[in-house]
């Protein structure tokens, strides 16, 4: 169940990308113009997203795939053109609706359903695979083992997210972020290292019989983030 770490830390993302990030939001994930160092993590998030996308199988027909913290979409629509059948999920109801009007309607033999919500919320059912991209790098390291542990208890074949890694540079961008005015504040991210994280996910009973496979480092300008895939072993 999540704890109150996790529901405090969850309600000040919900209200940062439903209110004030919202139009940046949409900005960033489209084709708008914005400024140099949006390009940056633009780019950044292109590679990551098709990073991602390349440690699924190329044919996910009949396969439930959850898109943990969709964002407005771009990742849950690769998906589907590749048959699976995704539960898209963000805590922002504004990013939901702007993911809905720009899903295609054709998506081949794939299909999405875009909700608000809670990534936890059973109700969304089981999955052969989850994808938490940029979602969980605001929350402590606990808490995002403590995810991943509910995560796992209703998926059977990967679930790949992302992390911020423990580095001297994402340190400095950090620490540049606090001049800001606090209304233009993303929430905190919560760095860790790639040791550190793999080690409460080997130690946490609720992962045992999962391992970290393929990892990725992408850093682009100000965007720093680093792909963990999980799977059964």
């Amino acid at each position: 169940m999540p704890n109150a770490s996790y529901q405090e830390r969850r309600g000040k993302i919900e209200t940062y990308f439903d209110r004030t990030a919202a139009d940046a939001w949409s900005k960033l994930t489209s084709d708008a113009k914005v400024s140099r160092i949006r390009e940056t993590v633009r780019a950044g998030r292109d590679d990551m997203r098709n990073t991602l996308l390349s440690w699924l199988p190329a044919d996910l027909s009949g396969k439930r795939l959850l898109d943990a913290g969709c964002g407005t979409g771009a990742l849950a629509v690769e998906a589907a053109r590749r048959g699976a059948e995704v539960v898209a999920i963000d805590v922002a109801p504004t990013l939901i609706e702007i993911a809905r009007e720009r899903a295609p309607k054709d998506l081949g033999g794939g299909s999405i359903h875009f909700e608000a919500g809670d990534m936890l919320d059973p109700a969304h059912g089981r999955f052969d695979h989850v994808v938490a991209m940029d979602s969980l790098i605001h929350y402590r390291p606990a808490d995002v083992v403590n995810v991943l542990a509910g995560l796992a208890e209703r998926t059977s074949g990967s679930i790949i997210f992302t992390f911020a890694p423990k580095t001297v540079p994402l340190a400095i961008m950090h620490a540049v972020g606090q001049f800001f005015p606090r209304s233009d504040r993303s929430p905190a991210i919560e760095p860790v290292s790639e040791k550190t994280l793999k080690g409460l996910i080997t130690a946490d009973a609720g992962l045992a019989g999962w391992q970290p496979n393929r990892t990725r480092r992408i850093a682009v300008g100000f965007y720093t983030s680093q792909g963990l895939e999980l799977i059964p072993g």
